[in-house]
């Protein structure tokens, strides 16, 4: 009997221990469970998260809720910041004229679209494109802020920043990787700059190489004025100076002031104090200052570099502004130019 009853207990003990053990497994696994139900929540939570593009311009930070596919950018040094990462935009300002002024490869395929004037875009032709995201410049488009934002998410750059610890260039390689953000490309942008880096190098090495009588330069755009002919002169903070500087010529202009758009003019007697240094222009062939209005013209005849023949014509269609590959456009017409001469 004494036997049999701890036979008895020995089963008991056995069932409660399988069912205590059956118990633990059921919870183990139920807490792996939620414990993998709270991983995959997570890992959305994160992917989601991830897919929020921050960016800041002017009118402070922009976010998207994933990389903008559809842009429109209403300046044309925004729209050469798309292209120059490989996003075509959906709609350019001014698209007609930007090729007049804008020389890079690549161009606009078939499928962007002309929104009106840089100045005054069309509005409803801009909402039909339904954008992701909108570019704007502050001095063309802060005070129609609220119409654009009615239509997409908009940022607007300033490129003429006020404050003066900010050169012109270093402006447009922070401005041209904020775009990048935005389209989700900034390995693209990282290796655009780069590459630029490496046109400098070679550039420089050219022109260390040619028969210059000086590296002293200033760069100059001409045009005529309501008196009397003007003369451009670009300051040491403007993006084309900066250019010059980083291939290895010196610019000699050092203004008396802060010039906010990178730019002094100056009348022909104004370039006395420059005379020995190389000459580099631009000047529009309809509006040719120097065949026309400087010709005969004692001040400009006696001028050290014209005396001596060191002016260089970059050709009417240089371009001293814009993104990265404007910069690579205007550092290959200068170097051909003083170099092949």
């Amino acid at each position: 009997m004494k036997q049999k009853m701890m036979i008895v207990l020995a089963l008991v003990a056995l069932v409660l221990a399988l069912a205590a053990c059956s118990s633990n497994n059921e919870e183990t696994s139920a807490n792996e469970e939620e414990g993998n139900e709270t991983t995959e929540t997570t890992e959305t939570e994160v992917a989601t998260e991830t897919t929020e593009i921050t960016i800041e311009g002017v009118n402070g930070e922009v976010t998207l809720d994933a990389p903008a596919k559809k842009v429109v950018a209403l300046e044309w040094t925004y729209a050469e910041d798309l292209l120059a990462v490989g996003v075509q935009p959906a709609g350019v300002a001014d698209m007609e004229m930007y090729g007049d002024y804008v020389n890079i490869e690549p161009q606009f395929d078939d499928t962007v679209v002309d929104v009106g004037g840089r100045q005054e875009p069309n509005l409803e032709v801009l909402a039909s494109l339904e954008p992701d995201l909108i570019i704007g410049v502050s001095f063309r488009h802060d005070a129609m802020l609220s119409e654009l934002e009615a239509i997409a998410p908009t940022v607007i750059f300033n490129p003429y920043p006020e404050d003066e610890s900010i050169n012109l260039y270093e402006e447009m390689e922070t401005t041209f990787k904020e775009i990048a953000k935005a389209v989700d490309k900034e390995a693209e942008a990282d290796q655009v700059l780069a590459d630029l880096d490496q046109k400098y190098e070679e550039a420089k090495a050219k022109i260390d190489s040619a028969d210059l009588a000086t590296k002293d330069v200033i760069l100059t755009l001409a045009y005529s004025g309501a008196q009397a002919p003007e003369i451009r002169v670009f300051t040491p903070n403007s993006m084309a100076s900066i250019i010059i500087e980083k291939m290895g010529l010196n610019n000699v202009h050092i203004p008396d002031q802060h010039e906010i758009f990178g730019s002094s003019t100056f009348n022909v007697e104004g370039l006395v104090k420059y005379e020995d240094a190389n000459y580099l222009f631009t000047v529009p062939d309809t509006d040719n200052i120097y065949e026309n209005q400087l010709k005969g013209n004692k001040v400009w005849e006696n001028l050290t570099f014209v005396k001596e023949d060191r002016l260089y014509d970059l050709g009417e269609d240089t371009w001293l502004y814009g993104g990265p590959l404007s910069a690579g456009t205007l550092l290959d017409q200068i170097t051909n130019t003083m170099v092949n001469k």
